[in-house]
């Protein structure tokens, strides 16, 4: 009986043993090829990827980075990746300036900025932004900025560098009035360090709902 019962336990104890390794196997394989998050699935195979939520799918696929089935062209550029943290500093030290009215503080502007504003206007050159801004900022007796957030950005095709900055600016002007604008800009820094780009876009805030 002994005989018996000692190869059954061994055979026993193989194919347990086995069949965790092809859980293993199987579990592995589908960590690769699967992805389930809630409501969103996602599938991997060779270099193609399908990810399904409740708003539709989408397709890609692996070509010296991801690629998607984007229904429109971007002019620009739709290969980005996360840039340098320094640049977003940079940023938001020339927020900082603004609202100190400290102009002369930083040194960042390229001779061949171009800036662009929500009314259609624009500044050529370093000269004429700063010339614009101090004059602007001088009818004011404050400025006060709140950032919400900041992103720095690098475009991998373009390989150019931007900085993405979202948030809200109140101004107080001479005669004692105060207006509150919801701000985002794009900036970008050319090779050298340099901003040589901004363009603004503004909304009026929304109040807060009511109960």
């Amino acid at each position: 009986m002994r005989r018996i019962l000692i190869p059954c336990c061994i055979f026993l104890c193989m194919l347990f043993a086995n069949n965790l390794i092809a859980q293993e196997k199987v579990k592995e394989k589908e960590d690769k090829t699967k992805v389930k998050d809630g409501d969103s699935k996602e599938k991997y195979k060779d270099d193609k990827v399908k990810i399904k939520d409740e708003n539709g799918k989408m397709k890609m696929k692996n070509d010296n980075g991801m690629m998607m089935d984007y229904p429109y062209t971007a002019n620009y550029s739709s290969k980005f990746a996360i840039g340098n943290p320094a640049h977003a500093k940079m940023i938001l030290n020339l927020w900082k300036d603004w609202d100190d009215n400290a102009f002369d503080r930083h040194d960042y502007m390229a001779d061949t900025l171009v800036m662009f504003f929500p009314d259609g206007t624009m500044a050529k050159g370093k000269q004429e932004a700063l010339d614009g801004a101090k004059k602007y900022r001088g009818g004011m007796t404050s400025a006060k900025s709140s950032l919400d957030a900041w992103m720095p950005l690098r475009s991998t095709d373009k390989k150019e560098d931007w900085v993405a900055v979202w948030g809200s600016e109140t101004d107080t002007w001479a005669d004692g009035k105060t207006e509150t604008r919801d701000i985002h800009e794009i900036w970008r820094i050319n090779k050298d360090g340099k901003v040589d780009f901004m363009k603004q876009f503004t909304a009026k805030p929304q109040p807060p709902p009511t109960k």
